[in-house]
């Protein structure tokens, strides 16, 4: 199988130069927050690493996990599959499909038990609601016990996965659930987003090739390394936030300089993501320089922690009510002081008059 082969072997096959392989280690140990020491320990270990056998499932999903992925581009999806994974299921990029599919599952499975990693992208409905959804006459639960049983890992991919997401909102009328409810004698690497972020997630998986275990993780189970701070500290606005320079409507003045997005029900003082410092379409943009205020979409339970267009300050966001008390403090704060700035610019133009 090409899963028995070394990265290095398949490389080679594909005439990648050590020069480009390099290039890829060193971009790939960046994106991972290693050190420029660590690119030749990197390029080592995935040169002779086995290709690990993948498997993805999808439940209760609208595959925006899957179309986020495929625009991952460092590394590309293609680059995964063909050099450094056997994706051997996946229904939606596979060539077979019908029996086909299912057969090349099931023996992926077989040759791989206890070594391959099991992606789960989607939430799963259970009790009375298991029945209603279904691939190939399997209820989904059966399928993720069975797929996880054989697993050395599982990757949560979206918010759906991780900790239920839209399906699980309420009234949650299929009793959706996510993967870590339902199975507790694995590694489960969460990866929530809704989507994720595409290289945080092609990174995760970069992370286990290079050296095969699960990343350091949060109290939630997200990797640290894309996780490990809330997207406010890492925002491009935060310096109008710090000023007290809010936009009020989505269209004022304010919004049109790039103003704090906070009282549009910015998300981003309580939501750990790596949003601000990957973004989105090769690095383009994300949701906030877009001009949209963060939907804390990372988070779990986020669909059902108030609107989105409340400030925190004004709305009820679970355990995170805290930090949404301390960011209206922080903002109520950031207005005194720029009224004070204000005042004593003010009161030195006066007495330069005088």
């Amino acid at each position: 199988m090409a899963a028995s082969k070394t990265v290095g072997d398949v490389l080679r096959a594909h005439g990648v130069s050590r020069r480009g392989f390099m290039k890829f280690c060193a971009a790939t140990a960046s994106m991972m927050a290693l050190p420029p020491s660590m690119v030749s320990t990197v390029a080592a270990a995935i040169e002779n690493a086995r290709r690990p056998s993948v498997i993805w499932l999808p439940f209760q999903e609208c595959t925006g996990c899957t179309e986020a992925i495929t625009r991952s581009h460092t590394p590309t999806l293609e680059g995964l599959i063909f050099d450094s994974i056997s994706l051997d299921y996946h229904h939606t990029l596979m060539a077979a499909s019908g029996q086909r599919a299912e057969d090349a599952m099931m023996q992926a499975m077989e040759e791989n038990y206890g070594n391959y990693l099991l992606l789960v992208d989607g939430s799963i409905p259970t009790e009375e609601f298991e029945s209603h959804s279904c691939t190939n006459g399997h209820t989904h639960l059966s399928m993720l016990k069975d797929a996880a049983t054989g697993a050395a890992a599982i990757v949560s991919v979206g918010t759906c996965a991780a900790y239920g997401g839209i399906p699980k909102a309420n009234p949650n009328p299929t009793k959706a659930r996510s993967v870590q409810d339902l199975i507790t004698d694995k590694p489960i690497i969460n990866v929530p987003g809704c989507p994720p972020v595409p290289t945080v997630l092609t990174g995760v998986l970069a992370h286990y090739l290079v050296f095969g275990t699960i990343p350091e993780l949060d109290p939630y189970g997200r990797p640290m390394a894309f996780f490990g701070q809330n997207i406010h500290d890492r925002c491009y606005r935060r310096p109008f936030y710090e000023r007290g320079q809010f936009a009020e409507t989505f269209d004022d003045e304010g919004a049109k300089k790039g103003y704090c997005l906070y009282k549009l029900g910015c998300k981003g003082p309580i939501t750990y993501n790596a949003c601000a410092t990957v973004r989105w379409n090769e690095g383009t943009s994300w949701p906030v320089q877009s001009g949209h205020g963060c939907l804390g979409c990372s988070e779990p339970d986020f669909w059902d922690k108030g609107s989105f267009y409340r400030p925190l300050s004004a709305a009820y966001w679970g355990d995170a009510r805290t930090v949404g008390i301390g960011a209206a403090a922080g903002a109520a704060a950031g207005l005194a002081a720029a009224a004070l700035a204000r005042g004593k610019q003010k009161k030195a133009q006066q007495e330069e008059k005088a």
